[in-house]
């Protein structure tokens, strides 16, 4: 039985070029799973007879999950946003996400350590910079992507011109650098590191003006 018609494509150097729905789909379930996971880490206090002091010690574990929740959430909606603007997708984005979803996939270990490392005061420097190279390494993914395709022309939408690629490439390259500015200082102190890459969530649920000709008219 041959492939559906959507998923048939021409075959290139990097392999046969693919109707990308079922990429996000897959993409979608990974990530759905990863932010499920992380109210794992919140485990509830042993003590009953404190328990709202017990609670209240839970703060880092708090912290941890919403900002690693957001942060995330932000990583599906660009994702989106991303892959709005790709037509098809050949062997290279395909493995390019493929590491992204593996990188999302380990986020709830390292909001773990997070949480873990402010709880019992120790650590704090290691853990931030965990969390920090973990975004961080999505965010280089998200860039190598973008970068393969659009060097590779063909594989975008006809809705998107070289302005609006342009600015996608702006706001994920700042993203590169505005979560490795957190992580640094998250090294030397770990809360003002933990305040920067927090910093982060407004500012990219805001829309990408130029994204599409559309946004330039």
């Amino acid at each position: 039985m041959t492939e559906p018609a959507r998923w048939q494509g021409r075959s290139t150097p990097f392999g046969m070029e693919r109707d990308p729905s079922r990429l996000v789909a897959f993409s979608d379930a990974v990530i759905a799973i990863a932010v499920t996971l992380l109210v794992l880490e919140i485990r509830p206090p042993q003590d009953t007879r404190h328990l709202a002091d017990g609670l209240a010690a839970l703060w880092p574990s708090y912290l941890a999950y919403a900002v690693t929740f957001m942060l995330i959430g932000q990583v599906w909606a660009n994702h989106h946003v991303m892959f709005d603007q790709i037509r098809v997708a050949d062997r290279m984005v395909l493995f390019l996400n493929t590491v992204l979803l593996m990188d999302i996939a380990f986020l709830p270990f390292a909001a773990s350590v997070l949480a873990q490392a402010f709880r019992d005061g120790h650590g704090q420097r290691a853990a931030v910079v965990l969390h920090g190279l973990t975004f961080g390494l999505a965010a280089v993914l998200f860039n190598a992507i973008w970068g393969h395709v659009r060097r590779h022309r063909r594989l975008l939408a006809t809705t998107i011109d070289l302005a609006g690629a342009k600015a996608l490439g702006r706001r994920f390259r700042l993203a590169l650098t505005w979560i490795a500015t957190g992580t640094v200082l998250g090294a030397l102190f770990p809360p003002l590191g933990v305040a920067v890459i927090a910093t982060f969530i407004p500012f990219y649920w805001l829309p990408i003006r130029g994204e599409t000709a559309r946004d330039r008219t």
